[in-house]
């Protein structure tokens, strides 16, 4: 339940930053209606208005993705004296490592053997969407990506699929636009949160090519390229 004093914090808030004392929903407009992303508790973001009846409009400072935080949900954030630009942001001079692959990929391993569910805009642990699962993985290691797949085949280096190599991600979609992304692991092998419609509900493991399982086919139609990450997102 909002404290009391909420609603008057809520009318004098600052540009300031604040800090996620809970994992916090965001959502795609101020109804509140449909999930736009995840912030995991400890993540910062800054208020950019606060002119809606139901909703505070955010942007998270890590990947510098905007939406709206329910008033219900303010509770759960508190201003910040230190913050993330300057000094919490990562040192970005060296390049991705292959370690730092490999771990990324024993995260989304890890994710799999958990109960889930794709869950559009999930980017907190068990329910992830496509891309959320991929930022998690390697923010676990120290890297942040883009948020969503079209932004993360934007930032990647464009290789061929003759080129992949462990860690590196696939992308899938229209000519125009990447849809959904997968995090190759090796031998035509990937593994990526996919939908009710067209995938398994959940994390799993698909393969590209033409002779897989109904899945793996419905994805290897529609496959884009591929990129590989050299560095993380600065902000």
């Amino acid at each position: 339940m909002m404290s009391s004093n909420i609603p008057s914090q809520i009318q004098n808030l600052t540009s300031g930053e604040y800090e996620c004392l809970a994992n916090l929903n965001i959502y795609d407009s101020p109804e509140c209606n449909r999930l736009a992303t995840q912030a995991a508790m400890g993540r910062h973001l800054t208020v950019t208005s606060n002119d809606a009846d139901t909703a505070v409009e955010v942007c998270l400072c890590e990947d510098n993705y905007s939406g709206w935080v329910s008033h219900q949900d303010f509770s759960l954030l508190k201003l910040t004296l230190h913050p993330y630009r300057g000094t919490l942001s990562p040192k970005l001079t060296d390049t991705v490592s292959q370690a730092q692959r490999e771990r990324a990929i024993a995260f989304t391993h890890d994710a799999m053997k958990q109960a889930n569910y794709y869950l559009w805009g999930g980017t907190v642990a068990p329910n992830y969407d496509c891309s959320g699962l991929i930022q998690a993985a390697f923010v676990s290691v120290g890297i942040w990506l883009p948020r969503d797949a079209y932004q993360q085949e934007d930032f990647t280096e464009s290789i061929s699929i003759s080129q992949l190599n462990p860690g590196d991600l696939v992308f899938f979609g229209t000519p125009q636009k990447a849809t959904h992304v997968g995090l190759y692991l090796g031998d035509d092998r990937y593994i990526h949160s996919s939908g009710k419609e067209m995938g398994r509900n959940g994390i799993g493991i698909d393969v590209l090519s033409e002779h897989g399982d109904a899945v793996s086919r419905s994805y290897y139609q529609i496959l884009r390229g591929a990129g590989r990450i050299i560095k993380g997102l600065e902000v």
